[in-house]
């Protein structure tokens, strides 16, 4: 009898396996850690308005990817069948039928990479037969599954290591896993500022494929990509869930820019077409005053105040909502985000590592030894200093000064005296089109949130949180100057956590 199955062993809609307890799987993949081979199990590929499913792929960097069907015939159910191939179907490599998998990877890396990227091949995963049983089947099964590109429920690690390596000659030259995966999965690439590419980390990868399930928490210090993950999230998740509404709360109309910002070249770059009118990016006064506005209350200017009477009413504002920066908003205000989304999704991204952290990040990305230095000093005559010393060496741009405010306008006056180059009062209220992002930057602890440098000069430090003390410290890629007059129970706690010091 013919088995009409054969036509086309990949599907282009979605299939879904549970390989959690096949033992060949687990073969296959003990000899990829062996081997370092990267293997991803169930993965979807993003292309314009389209989504491709492929049950199981592997990377090898010196070969390229091997994609895997996977079967659970067995050879009762084989031993009498003979198969015809489809006139209509795609062959590839003169092996295995997979129906639009090489069309659409090739085009995917045509469209990012401008070439054909990595070479491709075919495999099968036969979890109940045996290479003994599959001698006996008929010789048109034989020929539309060769016995080369099967993974029997018996093949030897030998055997298996042979066939991944025999598809083609290695090459002396590896290809890039970000450039290679992160290209066909964007749902995983990480673009850093300085536009370089990465792979998502095992547990961002973790947080971002997870279904948001009623008020989650995501944890880890600056540098770790919780902002990368949240945004790779939303993306993903708007693909799943097309009809969706998602909004995202950054604490200032700056950083509310500079999400939006790289929300937009994360589309942009993956080539997928998403509907970002329905992700906001919005901050907490925004949201009040929305909340505000249906009940014809006054509405706020510049400080967050939450209204009792919006604590007692229903305010379904998003089917997500991602709160960036949690850690640097009052807890009322959080108070309050929870009691809107009290029946719809809530994720509270912060820097307060704690056991009751729904998701952790521990992987820093970039420098891991930032250089953390307690000088004690008249700080604002030393901030001018070192400010001298660093432009002699580093850009302007690499330098920010975090104070309280007075301080912020007296480096300003005084800096116009002290240095060439133009020094700029930050204002996170305004939008990202308005600032100087490239020039020296002096700034307030509750101004920071997404800005980053490579020098940190803190001022004030006994007046600010805990919270924004720890924001600001990871916030630096290379060095944070502790400035202090005298010694008090903040700068213990953070020699505490933060043991080299300098003393003038």
């Amino acid at each position: 009898m013919d088995l009409p199955i054969f036509k086309s062993l990949f599907k282009q809609k979605k299939i879904s396996y549970d390989l959690s307890n096949s033992k060949v799987f687990e073969h296959l993949k003990q000899i990829c850690e062996e081997n370092n081979l990267y293997i991803y199990e169930d993965i979807t590929i993003y292309h314009h308005k389209n989504s491709f499913n492929i049950p199981l792929l592997i990377l090898d960097l010196n070969r390229g990817i091997y994609i895997f069907e996977y079967k659970t015939w067995s050879f009762k159910g084989l031993k009498n069948v003979t198969a015809q191939p489809s006139t209509d179907e795609e062959i590839s490599d003169k092996s295995l039928a997979f129906d639009k998998t090489h069309k659409i990877i090739r085009q995917k890396f045509r469209e990012l990479t401008h070439n054909d990227g990595v070479e491709i091949f075919n495999f099968v995963l036969m979890e109940n037969l045996t290479l003994q049983e599959y001698e006996k089947l008929d010789i048109s099964l034989q020929e539309l599954l060769p016995k080369s590109k099967i993974i029997f429920s018996d093949s030897s690690d030998e055997d298996i290591v042979e066939k991944l390596q025999n598809v083609v000659e290695k090459s002396e030259t590896k290809s890039n896993l970000a450039q290679t995966m992160g290209n066909l999965l964007i749902q995983y690439l990480v673009i850093s500022e300085d536009g370089s590419l990465h792979m998502a980390t095992q547990e961002q990868i973790d947080f971002i494929e997870a279904q948001p399930e009623g008020h989650q928490t995501l944890s880890g210090v600056n540098g770790c990509g919780k902002t990368s993950a949240l945004l790779l999230k939303t993306i993903l998740y708007k693909l799943k869930n097309p009809t969706k509404k998602i909004v995202i709360i950054s604490p200032t109309t700056l950083s509310c820019d500079m999400l939006k910002q790289k929300l937009l070249n994360i589309v942009e770059h993956a080539i997928i077409e998403l509907d970002l009118t329905s992700i906001e990016v919005i901050t907490p006064i925004e949201l009040l005053n929305r909340h505000l506005s249906k009940y014809n209350k006054l509405l706020l200017d510049k400080n967050i105040h939450i209204d009792p009477f919006l604590m007692k009413k229903k305010f379904p504002i998003a089917d997500l909502l991602i709160c960036d920066d949690s850690d640097l908003l009052e807890d009322d205000f959080i108070l309050y985000l929870k009691h809107i989304q009290n029946k719809s999704n809530l994720i509270l991204v912060n820097n307060r590592l704690g056991l009751d952290s729904t998701f952790m990040f521990e992987s820093i990305f970039g420098n891991k030894n930032i250089d953390i230095r307690f000088i004690k000093t008249n700080p604002h005559a030393k901030a001018l200093q070192l400010i001298a010393k660093l432009l002699k060496e580093h850009e302007a741009k690499d330098i920010l000064v975090i104070s309280d405010e007075l301080s912020k306008s007296q480096l300003s006056d005084d800096l116009k005296f002290f240095i060439e180059d133009k020094a700029i009062l930050l204002d996170s209220s305004k939008n990202l089109i308005d600032q100087e992002l490239d020039s020296l930057l002096l700034t307030t602890y509750q101004q920071i949130s997404s800005i980053n440098a490579k020098f940190i000069i803190l001022l004030g430090v006994p007046q600010a949180s805990q919270s924004e003390l720890k924001y600001a410290i990871g916030s630096a890629k290379e060095c944070v100057y502790i400035l202090y007059e005298d010694e008090c129970e903040t700068i213990e706690n953070l020699k505490e956590n933060y043991t080299q010091e300098e003393k003038e």
